[in-house]
């Protein structure tokens, strides 16, 4: 029956363990991964059924080394490369997983505090705001943390400039945010921001016809006195 081997990478250390115990376990070799098997000093000196049993283990062995060869790329291979049974290239696997771990713990950390402190500056456009919050949600995705969509929402809408505040009401009354991706919240804010942009560029028009008409005002007023 064929099978697939699962492959190593960088993420997936414990699932592969897991995938790796039901193949090798499947194969009847799982045994020399978790216990081992004691190479005799002087083969000469062993019992028939000794010797059998001895030549049982190494291919069994050597079975499992085989399909853990089998799940790595060349770059990893070079980590157990050196290794003598399947035990030692596990033994090896984990000492340097672990390592690669605790980095990504750390890392981890980092991008929590850089989700929970988003603020959106100033002079920041909306497009550049929430191009920064998908990167920051993606890398901590990526690195193995659960974040529901209405969590980034409401992290965003929490964290808009105060010029949004409005919109921010609007949206919470007429979006159900459990259903609400960030990207609608993008184009609504979008939206808004044109409308402010197009009353600004309407206001100065009023503005000079507004004087237009009070110079021509004051202009009949005075050939009125005339």
């Amino acid at each position: 029956m064929a099978f697939s081997v699962p492959q190593l990478t960088k993420d997936n250390y414990k699932n592969w363990c897991t995938k790796m115990k039901a193949l090798l376990g499947s194969q009847d070799a799982w045994e020399m991964v978790e216990k081992g098997y004691v190479e005799p000093e002087d083969e000469a000196t062993l019992m028939e059924n000794q010797r059998q049993s001895l030549r049982e283990s190494r291919k069994k062995d050597k079975k499992a080394l085989f399909l853990t060869y089998q799940g790595l790329d060349e770059a990893t291979f070079e980590i157990v490369g050196a290794a003598t049974t399947s035990r030692q290239a596990w033994e090896f696997l984990q000492k340097a997983y672990k390592g690669i771990d605790k980095v990504k713990k750390i890392r981890l950390q980092s991008l929590r505090s850089d989700f929970e402190t988003l603020q959106m500056k100033d002079s920041e456009s909306i497009v550049d705001y929430f191009t920064r919050v998908i990167v920051i949600v993606n890398q901590l995705r990526r690195n193995g943390k659960t974040l529901t969509n209405v969590r980034v929402v409401e992290k965003v809408l929490r964290s808009l400039d105060p010029k949004f505040v409005f919109v921010v009401a609007a949206i919470k009354e007429s979006k159900d945010l459990e259903e609400a991706t960030i990207e609608e919240i993008m184009g609504s804010l979008q939206v808004y921001k044109k409308k402010l942009n197009r009353r600004k560029e309407e206001k100065p028009l009023e503005q000079v016809l507004q004087t237009k008409l009070t110079t021509k005002e004051d202009y009949g007023r005075t050939q009125e006195r005339a």
